[in-house]
């Protein structure tokens, strides 16, 4: 069901050498740029009719409008259920809490006397977010991409979400019921790339957006990366991945849930643990056989196991496993060992870090209060999971008197001179046309 590769014995040099090791799914944006920079074209130059005809290409929904009414958003909402709703409602607590609590003020620098530099945080006008609707209705990522930018006072939010033969036409109701549970009243019904170009062109009742987040499918990604420098975008998420760092005191049933857990959101989801017992290998490849076959999802999970993305990885010991893990840059990284959170102080690449064996993976896609828009694909050496920075620019503004500039006048004349661009020194001695030259 799973594969095996087993470290052990071995000496790899630098994280590159960790890195081939454990092989990704093959989810090559490149190959898809091609058709996918037909669609944006088609977008930018048709517009609103462009984006109805791809909606009836690729899901099946023909419709005059993509605006999804207010009514219907209401009637989603009325109709959710109550557990579902009270878990929602929680998940948006915590999540409030969070990120109210990475919010940064303005920082104030008077670096003479006369010469101020502020460091201002103005959150962004206004954003689109895109929520997937594909194998399953991500109602919990419209909660992960509106908290933070309402918690930035974000001034319009915009989301898109595929449309649904089965719903008429419109997103899944779990989803229209999040967006009316947080007042996102702006909601599209248009998926895949086609929703990432309407945004970035501003096309029938859409206005453009300045910046586009959430996660989606290849063509998803491949537009925003074709899009990036029209509108920012968060980042170029690929397919779901979990790691596992554990010793011979994890739980096998646990751990082998968790690697279910995340290879049900897709084929191409990454399971992969890390550990120096082999006894726990042995148990929880047992655990994935008696689980996989006992759940929902089982082809699914099946392809996502079997793949060359998902494996054992079998190493010396827990300071080997943590290069791997460093190396493998997962998405989620769980750590399940003695002194877990000892550990987990010394990983560096990860999206997330799940501390201890009451902490799953799953709990951060929903109620942790922290964010599950995540980097995948090895990104999380280099890049941040979706937060209220994501929302808010950073812009200085500086303000000098005259004595104050008078005071480093000539600093900047020198400067501007070795770089021989006299101009620049001119602007200032401009103010200054007493002064001997």
């Amino acid at each position: 069901m799973i594969r095996r590769i087993d470290l052990r014995g071995t000496e790899l040099e630098s994280l590159d050498d960790y890195r081939s090791v454990v092989p990704r799914a093959d989810f090559d944006v490149e190959a898809a740029v091609p058709a996918v920079h037909e669609i944006c074209e088609a977008v930018r130059t048709r517009g609103l009719e462009a984006v109805l005809d791809y909606n009836e290409r690729f899901d099946g929904v023909r419709s005059d409008d993509v605006r999804v009414p207010q009514q219907a958003l209401d009637d989603a909402l009325a109709g959710l259920d109550p557990a579902v709703r009270a878990g929602l409602e929680e998940s948006i607590r915590r999540l409030r809490l969070t990120c109210a609590a990475e919010l940064e003020h303005d920082v104030v620098t008077d670096v003479a006397p006369g010469a101020r530099v502020v460091h201002r945080k103005v959150p962004m006008e206004r954003v689109g977010l895109y929520v997937p609707g594909g194998l399953a209705p991500l109602l919990s990522s419209v909660v992960m991409n509106a908290v933070p930018a309402q918690t930035a006072g974000v001034g319009a939010i915009a989301l898109a979400s595929p449309p649904q033969k089965d719903h008429g036409g419109l997103p899944h109701p779990s989803i229209l019921a999040a967006c009316a549970l947080l007042g996102v009243d702006e909601v599209y019904t248009v998926g895949g790339a086609q929703a990432i170009a309407m945004f970035a062109y501003g096309v029938g009742p859409c206005a453009k957006v300045d910046l586009v987040t959430g996660p989606g499918n290849i063509y998803v990604t491949t537009a925003k990366r074709l899009l990036r420098g029209r509108i920012g975008v968060d980042s170029e998420a690929g397919p779901t991945e979990i790691a596992v760092l554990a010793d011979d005191t994890a739980d096998a049933a646990h751990v082998a849930a968790d690697l279910v857990s995340q290879a049900e959101h897709d084929p191409l989801a990454s399971s992969v643990l890390v550990t120096p017992s082999e006894r726990l290998a042995d148990e929880v490849e047992r655990e994935l056989d008696k689980q996989v076959h006992a759940t929902r999802h089982t082809e699914r999970i099946l392809t996502s196991l079997g793949g060359v993305q998902s494996g054992i990885v079998l190493v010396d010991d827990l300071e080997q496993g943590l290069r791997v893990v460093d190396a493998h840059a997962a998405e989620h990284l769980e750590i399940q060992t003695v002194d877990a959170a000892a550990w987990a102080a010394r990983v560096r690449n990860a999206g997330a870090v799940f501390v201890g064996p009451h902490t799953p993976v799953s709990l951060g896609d929903y109620c942790a209060g922290s964010n599950h828009v995540l980097p995948t694909g090895g990104c999380a050496c280099h890049s941040s999971g979706l937060s209220v920075r994501a929302f808010i620019r950073s812009q200085h503004v500086v303000e000098y008197s005259h004595e104050a500039l008078g005071e480093v006048a000539g600093h900047v004349v020198a400067l501007a001179e070795a770089e021989d661009l006299p101009g620049h020194g001119a602007a200032v001695r401009a103010r200054f046309p007493d002064a001997a030259r």
